[in-house]
């Protein structure tokens, strides 16, 4: 697992697995098709969506590994490093990997909405779980990428492609939006975690050394990645993550401003606040009337 091996082209993974490169910008790699190797770390320059067929080993992700399950959808953005580990045993691969460059899409709605399209900022262990009817909508899918790379390139080859491959992600987005809500109870629990982690945070000093939570320090304390952490508690309770912390924010900041004892500044560094005039903004904002105000009133 010491070796990175580096794919910057298409055709660089295509000859690496034995697949003749048909466009220079896109690929569906059978996987097959590659010799017998043992694990690796790889660095991949391209949008890459692995299609995982059997077990041959645990997907490496950053410093973490996964049990790489069969019917697995798994999502890279260009410049992430990820592997297989074998245990020293060798392999044979099999399943697909869809790869497509940057430059494939420049130019295209593809382009413009592809930052929409927040499962590539995901972690492996968020990987998207196929039924057998899904898989087989992924099949087509990469059957009609295929058909139109094996067609002479014309005048239509990079609008079709490009339209295909911006079909499969919408039925990517369909697909985990199905697995959220099939996973609602452990959603619940990790919403309950969130709620916890948040009462503990202004229970500490952590607001005073580090400042307000943020989406990221939140995600990375429930072993989430801060994209799929944000989709979660925004399909749980209509509000992104952030709005759920700033709400979180102004119900603590409503309790203390009572305490006739701190100034609204003091108030104000407790929470996190790096300036006093910064949180009373934010309350005046959201609440209608300044700290003060509120406390005079209630």
């Amino acid at each position: 697992m010491d070796t990175l091996r580096r794919f910057e082209t298409i055709s660089d993974y295509n000859a690496f697995n034995k697949n003749e490169t048909l466009h220079p910008l896109i690929s569906v790699v059978d996987l097959s098709k590659a010799d017998p190797r043992q694990g690796s770390r790889m660095y991949f320059g391209f949008y890459t969506i692995f299609l995982k067929d059997v077990k041959c080993g645990d997907l490496v992700y950053g410093r973490h590994t996964y049990d790489y399950q069969e019917g697995t959808l798994v999502f890279m953005a260009p410049g992430q490093v990820a592997g297989m580990n074998s245990n020293g045993e060798t392999y044979q691969p099999k399943g697909f990997a869809l790869v497509f460059h940057p430059d494939l899409i420049h130019g295209t709605s593809l382009g413009r909405t592809i930052q929409e399209y927040t499962f590539f900022g995901y972690q492996s262990y968020e990987s998207l779980h196929l039924s057998s009817r899904e898989r087989s909508i992924v099949m087509d899918c990469f059957s009609k990428i295929e058909y139109e790379l094996e067609h002479a390139i014309d005048k239509h080859s990079k609008r079709l492609i490009v339209a295909n491959v911006e079909l499969f992600l919408g039925y990517c987005i369909r697909f985990y939006d199905r697995q959220f809500i099939t996973r609602n109870t452990v959603n619940k629990g990790i919403l309950e975690r969130f709620e916890h982690l948040l009462n503990d945070y202004f229970q500490t000093d952590k607001p005073q050394l580090i400042g307000l939570p943020s989406v990221t320090y939140c995600a990375g304390e429930l072993n989430l990645s801060a994209k799929y952490f944000g989709d979660l508690i925004k399909k749980e309770t209509g509000k992104t993550a952030q709005e759920y912390i700033q709400a979180k924010v102004i119900d603590v900041a409503k309790e203390r401003v009572f305490d006739q004892r701190k100034s609204v500044s003091q108030i104000a560094y407790d929470l996190g606040f790096k300036y006093p005039q910064h949180f009373i903004r934010f309350f005046k904002q959201r609440v209608g009337q300044s700290p003060n105000e509120y406390r005079m009133l209630n």
